[in-house]
């Protein structure tokens, strides 16, 4: 109990440590592409057996606030950081644009379970935003004139199916059929995915490693432009549904800031040049390092007056 609760608290620990030694001591084995998504599903699994199937068809109905959050996620707000970013630098702007209008992550469930948020909602916001991707990405780079790129829509509808779907029906089964061991076992289930997200970040991290050491001086700056830019994300996700309970604003940021960066990787590796690739990859880290301060900041505004 002491190390599941340990893990729970310091899980912003657990998470640099998973950046630190994919830089330092980077796992020298090669990790076949499935690895990085079956280790996505085993995190959706987890944050699935918390929760009831009911409970996302609910949160579903509610299409007013969906649809909302959706535009503001996949249009409105890569629009904006684009035209911003491209008043300093062109290159920047476009990766700014391919990673703003990525869908919120797979992993935004298991980090909306950290920061206490709204699971549910979570997880209708990571299905309708990857359902939408294939559609509102090359949108946006046809719309803006830069050139263009072909997405496989059927290769994010099967990542859709494995790694969200799949796990969603086993979990309920398994829910179904042994309801009290379930039930027994949920509370270590957030330290489980921790771990988890560790595994994921230093494979992550371990595999880019020479691309992001090979310049350092030129790291330094791009580093700190994202981390502003991943702060402005948690501000505007927070404010986007001013009515919404504080649970549910909670899960509007942290859909709005760690989108899925993995996708962006994987069109920058195809379709964009090694500089918007080095910024799809340096993403990682305030994707991995900002949830611990955000959660605090929460857990201090949240004290004198929680809904």
């Amino acid at each position: 109990m002491r190390i599941t609760k340990l893990i729970e608290s310091h899980f912003w620990f657990v998470l640099l440590a998973g950046i630190i030694l994919g830089l330092w001591a980077p796992v020298e084995i090669n990790a076949p592409p499935v690895v990085p998504k079956l280790l996505l599903g085993m995190m959706l699994f987890t944050a699935f057996m918390k929760i009831d199937a009911l409970d996302i068809i609910e949160s579903l109905k509610n299409f007013r606030l969906i649809s909302w959050i959706t535009f503001v996620y996949m249009l409105a707000i890569p629009l904006l950081f684009y035209f911003v970013t491209l008043l300093f630098d062109r290159e920047f702007a476009i990766a700014m644009l391919l990673l703003t209008a990525m869908p919120a992550g797979v992993a935004t469930p298991v980090l909306t379970d950290i920061a206490k948020g709204n699971i549910p909602l979570s997880m209708s916001l990571a299905i309708v935003t990857q359902l939408a991707a294939p559609f509102t990405v090359p949108l946006l780079f046809w719309i803006l004139d830069i050139d263009s790129i072909n997405i496989n829509k059927l290769m994010i509808l099967r990542d859709i199916a494995i790694l969200v779907f799949v796990p969603m029906i086993v979990s309920q089964i398994i829910k179904r059929l042994l309801p009290r061991t379930i039930e027994r076992s949920q509370k270590f289930f957030t330290s489980f995915n921790v771990l988890i997200l560790f595994s994921f970040v230093y494979i992550v991290i371990s595999s880019q490693k020479e691309l992001i050491l090979e310049n350092p001086a030129g790291v330094v700056w791009k580093l700190v432009a994202l981390y502003l830019v991943f702060i402005l994300l948690h501000i505007i996700g927070y404010f986007i549904c001013p009515r919404q309970s504080r649970k549910s604003r909670i899960t509007v940021a942290i859909g709005s800031a760690y989108m899925n960066n993995g996708l962006a990787i994987v069109l920058a590796v195809s379709y964009f040049s090694p500089s918007v690739l080095v910024l799809m990859v340096l993403s990682e880290f305030p994707w991995n390092t900002l949830l611990g301060p955000f959660v605090k900041v929460m857990e201090r505004i949240g004290r004198p007056n929680q809904k």
